[in-house]
Order: C-alpha cells, then sequence, then structure tokens
C-alpha cells in the first residue's frame, strides 16, 4: 500500500510537470517574448507582435511536443528492452537502430535529399537495421537474448563504419557539416510535416508496449517461467521488439542520435518504482518527456548558438553513472 501511494504521488507530479513544463517553454527561445502577451494570443487570440503565430505555431509549439515525445518513447523504449534482455543498461539502439538511422540520414544528406527524404530514410534503415538483426539472431544456435545482441552490436558497428565511410566521401565545405550536425542530434529543423511523420510510429509503438506491460512483467522470470504461466514469450518479445523499434526510428529519424535518454531514465525510474512495468513504464515515459524538453530549452537558452541536444544529454548521462558506479562502490 505504501509503494502504491508513493507511486501515485511522483505519477501525479509527472503528470503536473509534464503539463506546466511545456507552458513555460512556449516563452524559450531565440527571439524575445512577452510570456503575457504568448499566453494572451493561446488564449485570447490577442497580439500586437505580427511574428507571435508564426514563432509559436511553426516553430516552438513542433519543437515542443517533438522534445517530448522523443524523450517519452527513447524512455519507454530502453524500459522495454532492459526488461526484455535482463539487463539495466541496455539502451534502444541495442540491436543497432539508431546507427542504421543514423546510416540512412548520412545517404541521404549525401544525395542532396530534402529534409523529409532524409526523415523518411533514416526511418527506413533504422527499421530494416533492427529486421536484420533479429533475422540474424533467430537464426542461431545459441540462445535468442545473447544473439540477437550480438548480431545487434555487428550491424551497428557495420553502419559505424559506413558512417564514416560516407563521411570521407563527402564534400567537407558542405555536405559533412550537415552529417556532422545530424549526428550530434538536434531538433532545431522540427516542423509539423517531419513532426506528423513520426508522430504515427511513436504513439503505435507506445500503445503497444503499454499493452503489454504486464507480459513484460513475465519475460524478466525467464521464458519457462513465462510459458507456464500461459505467454508465449517468443511472440511478446517479437510484439516488444517491434514496438520499441518504431519507437526508436522514429524518434532518431526526427531529433537525429539522442544518447543516454532510453538508458539513464529508465534506470532512474526503476530505482523510484521499482520493476514492475505496469508503474515503470507510464513514470519512464512522463520522466523522460519531460527531461528532454527540459535539455531541449537549455540548448535554445544557454548561449545564442542552438547546442545540439545530444551533447546535454550525454553531458548529463555520463556523470550520471558515474556517481551510480561510486556510490555502489561504497556500498559494498
Amino acid at each position: 500500500m505504501h509503494i502504491k501511494r508513493n507511486y501515485y504521488l511522483l505519477l501525479s507530479l509527472l503528470i503536473c510537470l509534464s503539463l506546466i513544463l511545456p507552458v513555460i517553454s512556449l516563452n524559450v527561445g531565440f527571439y524575445g517574448t512577452n510570456a503575457r502577451e504568448v499566453f494572451s494570443f493561446l488564449f485570447l487570440g490577442s497580439y500586437s507582435d505580427a511574428n507571435i503565430p508564426a514563432i509559436l505555431f511553426n516553430i516552438r509549439i513542433p519543437r515542443i511536443i517533438a522534445a517530448f515525445v522523443i524523450g517519452a518513447g527513447l524512455s519507454a523504449a530502453g524500459a522495454a528492452f532492459q526488461g526484455m534482455f535482463k539487463n539495466p543498461l541496455v539502451s534502444p539502439d541495442i540491436l543497432g537502430v539508431s546507427h542504421g538511422a543514423g546510416l540512412g540520414a548520412c545517404l541521404a544528406l549525401l544525395f542532396g535529399w530534402s529534409s523529409f527524404g532524409v526523415q523518411i530514410n533514416a526511418f527506413c534503415f533504422g527499421i530494416l537495421t533492427v529486421f536484420l538483426a533479429y533475422f540474424i539472431g533467430s537464426r542461431a544456435r545459441f540462445g535468442q537474448d545473447i544473439s540477437l545482441v550480438l548480431a545487434g552490436t555487428m550491424l551497428r558497428e557495420l553502419a559505424n563504419a559506413m558512417v564514416t565511410g560516407v563521411k570521407y566521401v563527402a564534400d567537407p565545405n558542405d555536405v559533412l557539416p550537415k552529417i556532422t550536425y545530424w549526428l550530434m542530434g538536434s531538433l532545431n529543423k522540427v516542423d509539423t510535416k517531419s513532426l506528423i511523420f513520426s508522430l504515427i510510429p511513436i504513439s503505435i509503438g507506445l500503445l503497444v508496449l503499454f499493452l503489454l506491460r504486464w507480459r513484460l512483467n513475465l519475460l524478466t522470470l525467464g521464458d519457462e517461467e513465462a510459458m507456464a504461466l500461459g505467454v508465449n514469450p517468443r511472440r511478446v518479445r517479437l510484439l516488444a521488439i517491434l514496438a520499441a523499434t518504431i519507437i526508436s526510428a522514429g524518434s532518431v529519424c526526427l531529433g537525429g542520435l539522442i544518447a543516454w535518454v532510453g538508458l539513464m531514465i529508465p534506470h532512474l525510474s526503476r530505482g523510484l518504482v521499482g520493476a514492475d512495468y505496469r508503474r515503470l513504464l507510464p513514470v519512464s515515459a512522463l520522466m523522460g518527456g519531460c527531461f528532454l524538453l527540459l535539455m531541449d530549452n537549455l540548448a535554445r537558452s544557454l548561449t545564442t548558438m542552438d547546442i545540439p541536444i545530444g551533447i546535454l544529454t550525454a553531458c548529463f548521462g555520463a556523470p550520471f553513472f558515474i556517481m551510480l558506479i561510486l556510490n555502489r562502490g561504497q556500498k559494498r
């Protein structure tokens, strides 16, 4: 009862933060806006600055939604993968989806495709990479979990090598800076069209994971125990992998490579509410959304330039795990 009460209290706080933080974020950006005028425009339809509608609807609102959705999606996908592979240090890229999407984006940028073409190609390559990893891993003679991880690691390194090759042949004055910036992770080019394209697979993947959340609890017990309780572990694992993959691919093709969110936030959420996925998934999603939105606000406000958000998440994620390792070492 005590754990349940604490969970609902934390969930309520996260829901309130998820409503307050986007409102605050409307006033964050390089173009100075008056908070009173922003709220007057949103709720009363009146404004004196002619740029307010374009700034809000074309730039800030799509970017705010993208930051929250990507953070929620990556955190939920990371939590699902950590349960499936029974390893709290697993990230959503364990099967190579991020690096596969990165390769697809780099190829599209090399050939001069439009921003939307880059997004589509990144999404397709991310899905293809995970499909190949699952195809290879499912035909191995030893444990499927280990074979999937090994196949994903192999394809991830292959994608990295191919990205390096693309950067090597890219025009250093034009294409190479675009590739480098995309790989850092940023939300500065998010618009309504790109947001809708990624919002659909992310929403579908999140819905599937939430429907599977009690079955994910059984996967953590092992395949034999899950089968004894009437659950087909192979089918559940495949559905969860598909859901987490389309979430990750949709997130990466919209915001680039944003590391640590899907690794750090589920780990932190598990420490707060435990390993029960009925509680872990909602908390991870809300906490991840708030965290990435906060990081994006910092990216837009710390300097006069738009800092790649992947840099900021790494700056928070790496010290977090260093502190975690040191604290565990002291407890022993």
